[in-house]
């Protein structure tokens, strides 16, 4: 019978003495590290955010009688007192007031709104405020760390966590425009937290949160700050964003294939004009109620929603060119775009 002697492990290697392996973390030790991160964002960040509180005339009624109210969240973005808010909150109010959490309350300006990306700033008489920075929303990743503060259902300074459950969706505004790279979080939203900041564990403003939706839990919606970075020097040098038009009212329809292959087009669908308005881009151009819009600036445009985000302020007063199918022809048409009237 043959016998193996039994080795330490240190026979291995000499009598050199082996690294102890690092500990993984305790789990009171990494939730430590969680709370640390979430209450010095918030204290940080606590003294931007405000609850808006808005009156609106009745419909009908006379400055005499009684108004609305509601109640909604922002945050100061600039320390000369501009605040970011949604565009349901402030839109056509007779009175805005801000109450930050310091106690003060104070009388606000609306400066513009944007119904189409569900934004407004508004700005108050201060100075060397604290500010809430922007970030980035290109940088999140799902399932990073984010935080919400704000004032749901009038109860201030109100702090919820979650992760970021998703990014690129799309969210219809009250306009009835699409919201494009809106993030979707769990973090617990309710009446009253719309306005308020998404921060990253960094304490910078990734998005405005702005709809959860009922009764459903955990689905809440932020619009991502890099659209607020694009829409918010334009509320505050115009009061509204300057987007462009062509004067046609249409539908979404599909394309039969025989004319997909036809006139080679990469998509089955365009916007079948339904109303020409007289004298618009789209009449001088000789667009025709009847025609299928299937590209403009040889973009190509599958629905309205396409074509909505390629009418963008920069196409205002531009020449380039709109494709249609009449029929069985393929037109292309040159265009001007003008720009939307504003109320």
């Amino acid at each position: 019978m043959t016998t193996f002697p039994i080795l330490a492990a240190s026979d291995l290697h000499g009598d050199q003495p082996t690294a102890a392996l690092p500990s993984a973390p305790a789990d009171d030790e990494l939730l430590d590290a969680y709370s640390r991160a979430v209450s010095g964002v918030v204290e940080r960040l606590a003294p931007a955010v405000v609850s808006v509180e808005v009156q609106h005339r009745r419909r009908g009624g006379s400055a005499r009688e009684d108004r609305g109210g509601g109640h909604g969240s922002g945050f100061v973005f600039t320390p000369d007192g501009f605040i970011l808010t949604n565009s349901h909150v402030a839109h056509g109010a007779t009175k805005t007031d801000v109450a930050f959490a310091d106690g003060r309350r104070l009388r606000a300006e609306l400066v513009g709104d944007d119904p189409d990306t569900d934004l407004a700033v508004l700005r108050v008489d201060v100075s060397s405020q604290a500010a809430a920075p922007l970030g980035d929303s290109a940088a999140l990743r799902v399932g990073q760390v984010v935080i919400a503060i704000g004032n749901p259902l009038g109860f201030q300074s109100t702090v919820t966590a979650g992760v970021v459950s998703a990014l690129g969706r799309s969210f219809r505004s009250v306009s009835g425009r699409l919201i494009d790279n809106v993030i979707q979080t769990d973090a617990a939203l309710n009446p009253g937290n719309s306005g308020g900041p998404l921060l990253d564990s960094r304490g910078q403003v990734v998005g405005v949160n702005t709809a959860v939706i009922l009764p459903a839990q955990g689905i809440c919606f932020a619009v991502a700050v890099n659209t607020v970075k694009l829409v918010v020097g334009q509320l505050i040098a115009f009061g509204h964003v300057r987007r462009a038009r062509i004067g046609v009212g249409g539908q979404n329809v599909s394309l039969p294939r025989l004319a997909v292959r036809a006139h080679r087009l990469i998509q089955p669908g365009g916007v079948l004009i339904t109303t020409v308005e007289g004298g618009s881009p789209a009449a001088r151009a000789g667009l025709q109620v009847g025609d299928i819009i299937v590209a403009f600036d040889e973009q190509p445009v599958h629905g309205i929603d396409d074509l909505h985000r390629l009418l963008t302020g920069e196409r205002i007063g531009a020449a380039t060119t709109v494709t249609a199918v009449r029929k069985a022809e393929r037109l292309v048409l040159a265009i001007t775009a003008a720009e939307v009237a504003q109320p």
